[in-house]
C-alpha cells in the first residue's frame, strides 16, 4: 500500500492498528492451524478481530495454537456469541469466564440471538464482564420471525454501550439475510440509517458478509466503516473495496473532474 499511495492520488487514508474505526472482523468457522497462519500472514495489517464462529472453538483441534498464531500477528481473537449463550443456558457463567482466561482471550462477545433471555440480564453480563475483558455485544435475533423496530434496535444498542460494550454488533448472521438485511440480502436502509444517526456509525460493527453489502456501507459511510463477518479469503478484496481499487467503489473517492 505504501507504493500505491505514492503513485495514486485520492486513495483514502486508513488508520493504523490499534484503531477505533475502519475495523475489520473476520469469521473463522473452523480453519486449520495452517490456514489460520496464512490468514495472519496476509491479514495482520488489515484484520483487527477474528471471531471463532458460534461454538467452533471448543471442537476445533489445536485451537490454542491457532489463537496464539492470531495473537502473535497482532489480531484480537474472541469466541462466537452462540458459545456464550450455550454456557449461559446451562448455568455455567463462571466456567465460561475460566475458559476465556485459559485461552488467553481478552475480548468477549455477549449476545442473545439464539437463547433469548431478559435484556436486563444481558446488561448485567456486560457490566460484569467489562470489569476484566473488552466487551462487544451483538444486537438482533438470528430468527427470521423476530423483528425489532428501528427504535428497539436503538434503545438496546444505547443501553448496551452504556453498560460497558465498546462496540455493538448489528446482527446479520454469516448468510447476510437477517437482522439489518432483507431476505434477499439487500440493505434495510431505513433501519441502518436510523441506527447510524442515533448511535453513530463508528460505535457499530456492521456484519456484512456479502460484497454488495460491504460496497454499500463503504459508499455510504466511507472507507473507515466497521465491518464484520468477513470471509477469510476476502480480506484483501475488502481492503480493495475500502480504498476504491475495485469496480464497486472505483469512483467513490475520486473528485468530480476524474469521473
Amino acid at each position: 500500500m505504501k507504493i500505491a499511495r505514492q503513485l495514486l492520488s485520492h486513495i483514502p487514508e486508513r488508520p493504523s492498528k490499534p484503531r477505533n474505526e475502519g475495523l475489520t472482523m473476520v469469521m473463522d468457522k473452523g480453519l486449520s492451524l495452517r490456514e489460520a497462519q496464512d490468514l495472519a500472514e496476509v491479514g495482520s495489517e488489515y484484520v483487527d478481530f477474528v471471531k471463532l464462529g458460534f461454538g467452533t472453538s471448543i471442537i476445533t483441534p489445536g485451537v490454542e495454537k491457532k489463537i496464539r498464531a492470531y495473537h502473535e500477528a497482532g489480531i484480537t481473537v474472541y469466541l462466537g456469541g452462540t458459545l456464550f449463550e450455550a454456557f449461559i443456558i446451562r448455568g455455567l457463567f463462571s466456567e465460561y469466564v475460566a475458559m476465556l482466561k485459559e485461552y488467553g482471550i481478552s475480548m468477549v462477545e455477549i449476545s442473545d440471538g439464539s437463547y433469548e433471555f431478559e435484556h436486563s440480564e444481558k446488561l448485567e453480563y456486560i457490566r460484569e464482564l467489562s470489569k476484566d475483558f473488552t466487551v462487544i455485544s451483538e444486537v438482533g435475533s438470528k430468527k427470521k420471525n423476530i423483528i425489532y423496530t428501528p427504535e428497539q434496535w436503538v434503545e438496546m444498542m444505547e443501553s448496551e454501550l452504556s453498560a460497558g460494550s465498546v462496540k455493538v454488533i448489528a446482527e446479520a448472521r454469516e448468510s447476510g439475510t437477517i437482522g439489518i438485511y432483507n431476505d434477499d440480502g439487500s440493505v434495510n436502509i431505513e433501519l441502518i440509517k436510523t441506527i447510524s444517526r442515533k448511535i453513530g456509525f463508528h460505535n457499530v460493527l456492521w456484519e456484512a458478509p456479502l460484497k454488495q453489502q460491504q460496497a454499500w456501507f463503504i459508499t455510504n459511510f466511507g472507507a473507515n466503516v466497521n465491518l464484520g463477518n468477513i470471509a477469510p479469503n476476502e480480506i484483501i478484496a475488502l481492503e480493495s473495496l475500502r480504498v476504491g481499487l475495485r469496480s464497486d467503489t472505483f469512483f467513490s473517492f475520486l473528485p468530480e473532474s476524474m469521473r
